[in-house]
């Protein structure tokens, strides 16, 4: 049975699906550098003033803080492009019932967030629907390279190494602490309360690193989200058309995240994974990059290499999955 005969389960569409989907489109005109295709973060225009970077996602698997949740995800996906996010506009979606204090809350959460980041609020559509059970904000992030030069998901080549930058899956512990809490009763008060304010501490936003990586010649870099780190190590290399040989041993995992996501029996692996960086190295630039991210204060190791082939692959040569969801919407489906 095709895809087309089942009813498809929450979260992304499957990738084979989504690729179907992509293929149908017309030629691109020649000022798109960068349409739609499985794992690349972001679309790039060639325009006069430089190369136009945009993005979109919807915050959907949580229904608290997620004006700051809509600016940090969009802001991300721009930065891995090695481009600075500056324009940001948001359609939100409230649930009949909300209340002006809600709007109040959720505008005061996501404006904090852009001044944070140097952001400006440049429009949107807001109103109140019956087509939604809880506020859900569409984000939409805009920045300009000036000079023309980005970085894309598909640039990994053989002989490059893959660092990940910052632990994982710190949203998903955030997310997790926050929806699923009748799960966690026997989790250490220190991890739970670590992972409940895991938003803001350590936090989710990469841009800082994906700014330094792409100033020290990143080949490719990509933002692990739906489906965590799995899904992220498969994206990356699908877009590469590469193998990445992952050394599980030197993978960063966030000790709270770990915690929650053992008590609520989800697969770190595959747990949403936004605060994590994946970055690609030519071996030559390694040494300056890992100092870099380490004047950031940002934790960073060497956790694959790439090789001619295609899929991910750990030091032993077993396949890591491509996940078919990401845990938060299977656990938070069975909670329903």
């Amino acid at each position: 049975m095709t895809v087309n005969e089942n009813p498809l389960r929450a979260g992304k569409l499957p990738s084979d699906f989504l690729a179907r989907l992509f293929s149908r489109l017309g030629p691109a005109p020649a000022e798109v550098l960068i349409g739609p295709a499985v794992g690349e973060d972001a679309c790039a225009i060639d325009l006069p003033a430089g190369v136009l970077v945009v993005t979109t996602d919807p915050i959907t698997l949580t229904g608290r803080d997620i004006g700051r949740y809509a600016v940090t995800v969009n802001a991300n996906d721009v930065a891995v492009r090695g481009v600075r996010p500056r324009w940001f506009l948001a359609v939100v979606l409230l649930p009949l019932g909300a209340t002006g204090t809600d709007v109040e809350a959720l505008f005061a959460s996501m404006c904090a967030c852009l001044a944070d980041g140097g952001i400006t609020l440049v429009g949107g559509h807001t109103e109140v629907t019956p087509a939604v059970t809880q506020p859900v904000v569409v984000g939409q992030m805009l920045g300009l390279a000036e000079d023309g030069r980005f970085v894309t998901t598909s640039g990994a080549r053989p002989g490059d190494v893959v660092f990940q930058v910052g632990a994982a899956p710190v949203e998903g512990a955030a997310v997790l602490a926050a929806e699923a809490s009748a799960l966690l009763g026997g989790v250490d008060p220190g991890l739970l309360g670590a992972a409940t304010a895991a938003l803001t501490n350590p936090g989710i936003s990469v841009v800082d690193a994906a700014l330094a990586a792409a100033r020290l010649g990143s080949t490719a870099m990509h933002d692990p989200t739906e489906g965590g780190l799995a899904a992220g190590l498969n994206e990356l290399a699908a877009a590469s058309g590469a193998c990445l040989r992952v050394d599980r041993e030197r993978v960063l995992w966030w000790e709270p995240a770990m915690a929650v996501c053992l008590a609520a029996g989800a697969d770190p692996w595959a747990t949403l994974a936004s605060g994590t960086l994946l970055a690609a190295f030519r071996p030559d630039t390694v040494a300056a990059a890992a100092e870099a991210f380490a004047a950031l204060g940002r934790p960073a190791a060497v956790i694959a290499v790439v090789e001619d082939g295609n899929g991910v692959v750990d030091d032993h040569g077993v396949t890591i999955p491509w996940p078919e969801r990401d845990e938060l919407n299977r656990i938070l489906a069975n909670l329903a």
